[in-house]
């Protein structure tokens, strides 16, 4: 995602060297180059930074898929603990 920013970033660059007065090339990188690529990449963000917000009532991140008292203890839940692990190579019967 960055190398395409960083690309825009250029492109636009180039174009604001090729403007005939300092003005026109200053408003020319800001409006097509830094204006448009913040409103992206803050678009982008939201649902990550959505994600990493703190619950208000636990205090734990939205992202973890496994419960908290799990998470801490580091223990495996009891459901994943009797499905298969899918390395046993014999044909089932």
């Amino acid at each position: 995602m960055y190398i395409v920013a960083i690309a825009w970033l250029y492109v636009t660059l180039m174009m604001a060297i090729t403007e005939k007065n300092v003005v026109a090339g200053v408003m020319t990188f800001v409006f097509y180059g830094v204006l448009p690529l913040a409103l992206v990449l803050w678009l982008v963000g939201v649902p990550r930074r959505r994600l990493a917000k703190p619950d208000e009532e636990t205090g734990e991140t939205r992202d973890s898929s496994a419960p908290a008292a799990n998470r801490e203890s580091g223990s495996v839940p009891h459901e994943h603990m009797q499905q298969p692990d899918g390395t046993d190579s014999k044909r089932d019967e």
